[in-house]
């Protein structure tokens, strides 16, 4: 599949109107049909980029949500496990949209395009820095938790062992202590590469609006519209 190449501030504009869209309760069959198109985008963008497993998770979970929400699920129905499905629908079918839009950006946009955007568009060092560390933070997160699951499978320690005290203590104060020392090396590599100087920065990165980041903004755009008339005629 070819891929698509989209220009980072397309990419923040997604995320911003996928937001939007989820932000408002969606009720009528159009509502849902909006929100459905604009979550598939994203993970039809990372099967694009290769990402698949990430897509088919993304997929599934979405997937199930929608099903139970709609078929498995009644006003009238009692019980702590129905109470359960009930939450767990809920804030999938609410937060998943934004939250696959966000791992495509942070999963395929690079530092340095992503700085060179921000400064394109006069966002200020300090929220651009923030925004650089915190995109490099998650990934090097999970990098780091497949490890220690890797060394604490070496050494036995898993939920099907016996020792789930073991298996909490051993992975998650590591990873704990993994976080707060790439937070300040994430920092400190920021630093060291000049960000936050009082300097205009030079990018190797020359960005450019495309043909398709217009229609995929004309998409998302045209979504938010027709999901706000959508809403104001009901």
């Amino acid at each position: 599949m070819m891929k698509i190449n989209l220009d980072p501030r397309t990419k923040l504009f997604m995320i911003f109107a996928v937001s939007f869209i989820v932000m408002v309760n969606a009720v009528t069959l159009l509502e849902w049909a909006i929100r459905i198109i604009v979550t598939l985008i994203p993970i039809i963008l990372l099967i694009t980029e290769g990402k698949y497993a990430s897509a088919f998770r993304f997929l599934i979970f979405y997937g199930v949500a929608l099903v139970l929400l709609k078929f498995c699920i009644s006003e009238n129905s009692t019980g702590i496990l129905s109470a359960l499905l009930v939450g767990y629908c809920g804030i999938v079918a609410q937060f998943m949209p934004a939250l696959i839009t966000a791992w495509y950006v942070i999963r395929t946009t690079k530092i340095g395009e992503f700085m060179s955007a921000m400064q394109k568009m006069h966002i200020p060092d300090g929220i651009s820095i923030s925004l650089a560390v915190v995109m490099r933070f998650f990934p090097t997160i999970k990098e780091e938790y497949s490890s220690i699951n890797d060394a604490m499978k070496m050494r036995g320690i898993s939920f099907g062992s016996g020792k789930v005290t073991k298996m909490i203590e051993y992975r998650m104060i590591p990873l704990m202590f993994s976080c707060v020392s790439i937070g300040e090396e994430l920092s400190a590599a920021a630093v060291t590469r000049g960000m936050g100087a009082p300097i205009k920065r030079t990018s190797p990165y020359e960005l450019h609006i495309k043909a398709e980041d217009i229609i995929m903004m004309s998409i998302f755009f045209a979504s938010v519209i027709i999901f706000i008339t959508a809403k104001y005629l009901r």
